[in-house]
């Protein structure tokens, strides 16, 4: 049950139940029940929800620790005034690490990640995706209808347990919201990660993942005729994992790069 949650495999689960801290796999699985419960449910129904859901006993003052520790916030409880919030989120703007260096010769030295749309219809799914530089491999991704923070937090966390030895990751996104929330950058404290930021107002600073999506949407989208959304969820999947397992690649160094940044030569002349 926790493994089809967590959308991980059972070896993965026990090397994290015996190598991970405690506080970050209870988080992660109080964050679970809180985004399912469309951020909602505050300490007591989360308790109950631990329950019904893993079986697990866990106590309330645990729970209401960790919520703080951790920032889950029920969206109905009061917020700040939007013009602290916007300031708070222009403090937490951070430099450019990767500074367009996008290769790198051990895996979790440096992780690219953003969020895209993908259109069915009308309406709008929002794929998040975080990559590795050294094989260009998707550590983790989440696919979700609301383009918010809980989406690329349960990214991270994803890409946590997927690789929990990971340390001192740099962690680079453009400035967007979601990033430079508080609650995504105590996460990324949380385990260790240095958060890394494009300039503003460019690309190129993050073409890598630019050029994934791209990618995904025109091998996976165009031309295609999806019956619902979850066959297009099922053959996102399959391609992330396709390209995970058995894509030819072709040479790692910077060809994404230099293949986004001629398509952004071409779209601004």
């Amino acid at each position: 049950m926790m493994c089809e949650v967590l959308e991980i495999s059972q070896p993965t689960y026990y090397r994290i139940i015996k190598q991970a801290s405690k506080d970050d796999y209870d988080a992660s699985l109080i964050f679970n029940v809180f985004n399912e419960s469309l951020q909602t449910y505050g300490y007591r129904r989360i308790k109950q929800a631990l329950l019904e859901t893993y079986g697990l006993v866990m106590n309330s003052k645990k729970i209401r620790r960790l919520m703080k520790e951790y920032r889950i916030v029920p969206v109905y409880s009061k917020r700040k005034k939007q013009t602290a919030q916007k300031k708070v989120l222009e403090e937490n703007v951070k430099s450019n690490l990767l500074k367009r260096n996008f290769t790198v010769d051990k895996p979790d030295i440096a992780w690219v990640t953003d969020i895209t749309y993908l259109t069915f219809k009308g309406k709008r799914l929002f794929l998040s995706t975080i990559m590795d530089l050294y094989d260009r491999k998707i550590v983790s991704y989440k696919i979700h209808y609301l383009n918010d923070i809980p989406l690329v937090v349960s990214t991270l966390i994803s890409a946590r347990l997927e690789r929990y030895n990971a340390q001192g990751t740099i962690i680079h996104s453009d400035q967007g919201f979601q990033y430079t929330s508080p609650e995504y950058q105590m996460w990324c404290r949380k385990f260790g990660f240095q958060i890394s930021m494009s300039r503003k107002g460019t690309p190129l600073d993050n073409a890598v993942i630019e050029s994934f999506h791209s990618r995904l949407k025109n091998e996976v989208m165009y031309n295609k005729d999806f019956k619902n959304i979850n066959e297009l969820k099922q053959a996102v999947f399959d391609w992330i994992w396709f390209y995970n397992h058995g894509r030819i690649k072709g040479k790692r160094k910077t060809i994404e790069y230099i293949n986004f940044k001629e398509k952004y030569k071409k779209k601004n002349s």
